[in-house]
């Protein structure tokens, strides 16, 4: 009884959440409730969408993970934009690269590390993943460095019709990717489930992937009405916000996902669950983003600010020496985790009024 009262207690939060934004309750109760609210949200999107999954066929329930893997990060972000949260809305994507890489994986590391010791895993597998995530990182954040190398008087004019540009080439990388690993090379590719789908029938997965879509985007839009003034009470800048807070929130099922697999020594497909989220934010969620804000009205570039250029460069580059030897330890997940506390520390220290400047 008291197991099964735990189980629904989450769910109390959604509706608490709503009465709080409909109400106009204080800015921290609708921040934290909606914040709150989406975990369970996110979890049940992400199930309906494995359970719809496997009734499909192998190239639709490709398509289907590819599209629907970061959508209640999506979600957020879309809504962010309408409201012209700009600034939120780049952070949470270079946040959420770096959430994945530092946070979740060093996290999975420890948990794994404590209870096995030390754990192996395929280090050709990590590795050609991570050269993906690298290719695709670079390719993101260039016309930063570009900007930055070449110092342009004009920048400011150009760098919305590059970030244009750039953002198609990465979306026919991304198709292509899609291409290559459901279609032509399937054979060549492992996959590596991050749970077991739900015996769900097709007209209940569809149904609740239709609910928990919609009920996330109302809740999310009570988290994203309330991200200004909570930065201000707190003296939180929106970069922090973006980074630290929205794209931790936007991302929790995988993360829980990836901790619980490498905590039952599932190494292989925690491993997959961080480099595949990362892949997909740099490859599909920011292109698109970038090409929905123009009709949202608040255009928003890929010039990221020199911390997030670093940061994120670091992240792939430290996850990549810890995955190099197919082996893993809760030393090595402590060493992420204090990367990732310290750029968190870093922008806690920035006052609320102060943006990064882009390179």
């Amino acid at each position: 009884m008291v197991r099964r009262a735990l189980k629904w207690l989450p769910w109390g939060l959604v509706p608490a959440a709503l009465a709080a934004g409909w109400a106009h309750a204080p800015s921290l109760v609708r921040f934290a409730l909606a914040g709150l609210a989406l975990l369970p949200l996110a979890r049940l999107l992400g199930e309906a969408t494995d359970a719809l999954a496997e009734r499909l066929g192998p190239v639709a329930a490709g398509l289907l993970n590819a599209t629907c893997g970061n959508a209640a990060e999506l979600i957020i972000a879309v809504l962010a934009l309408r409201r012209g949260l700009v600034e939120v809305v780049q952070a949470s994507l270079s946040g959420s690269i770096i959430g994945n890489l530092l946070l979740v994986l060093g996290l999975a590391l420890l948990a794994g590390g404590l209870r096995h010791r030390v754990q192996k895993f395929s280090a050709l597998a990590a590795e050609s993943q991570l050269a993906s995530l690298a290719l695709a990182v670079f390719a993101l954040l260039l016309p930063a460095l570009f900007f930055h190398l070449v110092r342009l008087a004009h920048r400011e004019s150009l760098a919305l019709p590059l970030s244009v540009a750039v953002s198609v080439v990465l979306l026919l990388v991304y198709t292509a990717s899609l291409v290559f690993s459901l279609h032509t090379h399937k054979d060549l590719l492992g996959t590596h489930a991050a749970h077991e789908a739900p015996p769900w029938s097709t007209r209940k997965a569809v149904t609740l992937l239709l609910v928990s879509g919609a009920l996330t985007g109302l809740v999310a839009e009570v988290l994203v009405g309330s991200v200004e003034e909570v930065g201000h009470q707190l003296g939180l800048s929106q970069v922090f916000l973006g980074v630290v807070v929205v794209a931790v929130l936007g991302n929790a099922a995988e993360h829980a996902a990836a901790i619980v697999l490498a905590w039952r020594n599932h190494m292989d497909a925690a491993l997959s669950i961080c480099f595949a989220s990362s892949l997909q934010v740099a490859l599909f969620v920011t292109p698109v983003l970038v090409l929905l804000s123009f009709p949202l009205g608040h255009p928003m570039g890929l010039v990221f600010s020199a911390v997030e250029v670093v940061a994120v460069a670091a992240s792939v580059g430290l996850s990549g020496l810890v995955t190099l030897n197919g082996e893993s330890n809760w030393l090595e997940g402590v060493q992420l985790l204090a990367l990732y506390l310290i750029l968190a520390l870093c922008l806690a220290f920035l006052p609320a009024q102060e943006a990064l400047l882009p390179l």
